[in-house]
């Protein structure tokens, strides 16, 4: 920690300046006296901004001297004295200003909360390139970050001395981070500036770390609702340029998932992160908040990754440290926030890190899912993450999902059985949203790994050995219930292998699309057939810049479809096109799963349905 005596030895002997008025201590007798006019006259050269340095420092010099006398009575004289710019100014005025502090704190505690707002807004750019009509050289953007970066050391190192001498700064920072960060509609530099430097100070208040975590995801979730997907797609859609890893023309092959760089099988490889620096990395993003929140997910991987990896190698202390806080902050704030795009890429990314955090993740999840003290809202939202989840992450082999299955399909068996006899065994989203959830996750997981399942006969006899028949054709009747999109593939994968034949039921589903009237309690009421209102949270990762971080750990599907082996097979399964809108026999037709499946008919709040992304992600 810097003491006060370190910034005391960096001031030098201020050399003569021209001022106005007496030294401080007769200024402050006069004005004990009753006379002001010295005292005005002072705060009026403090309060000038062309105040010259060769002043400041006299008047330093003074004040520390004096500091039991900066009572109460004079807090208009530090008001005026904190408002002084002096982060840029010659190192003896910086360390002069520094030692003014310091003394100002360790005699008048009351000052504490207004010396260390200063600091916090301390961490904004004084200057912010995108309030500047002209275009700024290199030259002159390499002189503003040192300038800035000059200042921000200065600030981190005098709340340093402070938090020494004050033992409730800790307390009282907090409080004013949170009300000095940014707005949402603040430029990126700014984001950029203020979240690098909270986390600056994670690293010597680690006792703060978590709440300041907490904060930081608050804060960038909130801008992350507020860049939905499609508003991002149909911005970036106008930078012809614009390369999206997510939008790429390759072939998903579903046969190398575990041959990866990230296992969970037990074989011990590098956990660190493969980062290209090279085309991948993109530019800023044409949707203004999209781009905000990119800046800052960049920052925020980096800082994770740099924790989790000291001196370049990965430690499983201090990932686990850092991994029980964002849990907790997981669960908190990002779990119940409904149509978050990005900011949950954070955990995914800690979980490529090691198995055993990935494992954490799931056990949490479903634990969650199947907690009935838990509210339905937050059940769901655990069983879309277990989909998502498992679907889209490279590093998770094969044999997790075979787990997390095994703790699935046992749970949606046992709760068919406890319908048995019940008043209430009818399909209704509001009676039985959780269950619901939870079949669709088996059912989208399942036809995004169905290669691996199918690959082998012991893993397809697996698959039989779920009875995913029973689940299809129980009086809850999922499929009527599930999203249409991941039904129709379920349907056509299933069929396809021959393991499970849904058709029949979508027919009847087809044919009865009015509301169903039920009876009980003495009451009558309309059940809730509409499509899960739930989303995928790790649907393609859009954000030009941080996904550097998240393409090498993140499975895409394009995959087509094999072609039917029997033409007859091939001639009903034309006739069912009329259900399902995909053409199983075309080999140019695939699986829509690029992004959370949407339709016209589909209620999925956060989700644009227009032609124009259907015709982007489905053809």
């Amino acid at each position: 920690m810097i003491s006060e005596d370190d910034i005391l030895s960096h001031v030098s002997v201020s050399p003569k300046a021209v001022r106005f008025g007496g030294d401080v201590n007769s200024i402050f007798t006069s004005l004990r006296q009753g006379y002001h006019k010295d005292y005005d006259l002072l705060l009026h050269q403090l309060a000038d901004p062309d105040l010259k340095s060769s002043n400041l420092l006299c008047w330093l010099q003074e004040l520390r001297n004096c500091t039991s006398k900066l009572t109460r009575e004079l807090e208009h004289l530090v008001a005026v004295l904190l408002k002084v710019e002096w982060t840029t100014r010659e190192a003896t005025v910086t360390a002069e200003y520094q030692a003014f502090l310091t003394s100002l704190v360790s005699a008048h505690t009351f000052y504490l909360k207004a010396v260390i707002r200063m600091l916090v807004k301390n961490f904004l750019p004084k200057i912010n390139p995108a309030d500047d009509d002209s275009v700024e050289d290199e030259e002159e953007k390499e002189m503003r970050e040192k300038v800035e970066e000059r200042s921000f050391e200065c600030t981190h190192t005098t709340l340093k001395a402070i938090i020494r001498i004050a033992p409730l700064a800790p307390t009282v920072l907090v409080s004013l981070l949170s009300e000095n960060f940014p707005y949402m509609n603040k430029e990126s530099h700014m984001q950029e500036c203020y979240l690098k430097n909270l986390l600056e100070i994670t690293l010597y208040l680690p006792n703060l770390r978590s709440k300041i975590l907490e904060l930081i995801v608050d804060k960038m979730i909130k801008i992350d609702v507020h860049a939905p997907k499609h508003e991002v797609e149909e911005a970036e859609m106008e930078d012809e340029d614009d390369d999206d890893f997510m939008e790429e023309d390759m072939q998903f092959d579903m046969d190398g998932l575990e041959d990866t760089n990230h296992c969970m099988d037990g074989t011990k490889k590098d956990s660190r992160i493969e980062v290209d620096d090279g085309e991948d990395v993109g530019g800023p993003m044409n949707h203004e908040m999209a781009d905000r929140l990119d800046v800052m997910m960049s920052v925020m991987l980096q800082y994770v990754h740099t924790v989790c990896h000291p001196k370049g190698k990965f430690s499983m202390e201090s990932a686990k440290l850092l991994w029980r806080q964002f849990l907790g902050i997981f669960e908190k704030v990002i779990l119940p926030t409904h149509a978050s795009c990005h900011v949950q890429y954070i955990m995914f990314f800690m979980c490529s890190f090691n198995p055993s955090i990935a494992d954490a993740f799931l056990d949490y999840l479903l634990k969650k899912l199947q907690d009935p003290n838990t509210i339905a809202i937050v059940r769901q939202s655990a069983a879309a993450y277990v989909s998502s989840f498992l679907s889209r992450a490279k590093f998770v082999p094969l044999s997790v999902v075979k787990a997390t299955f095994d703790v699935l399909v046992p749970w949606i068996h046992k709760y068919i059985d406890g319908q048995d006899g019940s008043s209430r065994s009818y399909p209704d989203v509001d009676i039985h949203g959780p269950f619901y959830s939870v079949c669709q996750a088996v059912f989208y997981t399942f036809v995004f790994r169905h290669k691996q399942f199918v690959e082998s006969s012991k893993n397809t006899a697996y698959i039989k050995s779920l009875n995913l028949s029973r689940i299809v054709m129980c009086r809850l009747n999922p499929l009527r219930v599930c999203l249409p999109t991941v039904v129709n593939m379920f349907a056509t994968v299933t069929r396809m292998y021959q393991l499970v034949y849904c058709y029949t039921v979508i027919e009847r589903n087809n044919r009865s699309i009015l509301p169903v009237v039920s009876h009980g309690h003495g009451h009558s009421r309309l059940t809730n057939l509409n499509p899960l209102d739930t989303f995928f949270p790790f649907d393609p990762y859009l954000l030009s810049r941080s996904k550097k971080y998240i393409k090498p750990l993140y499975q895409e599907w394009e995959g087509n479809l094999p072609e039917e082996e029997d033409a007859s097979t091939a001639n009903v399964e034309n006739e069912d096109d009329e259900l399902t809108g995909y053409s199983v026999s075309n080999p140019d037709s695939y699986l829509p799963l690029g992004v959370t499946p949407t339709g016209a008919h589909v209620i999925s709040p956060g989700f644009k349905h227009t032609e124009l992304l259907m015709h982007q992600h489905f053809s």
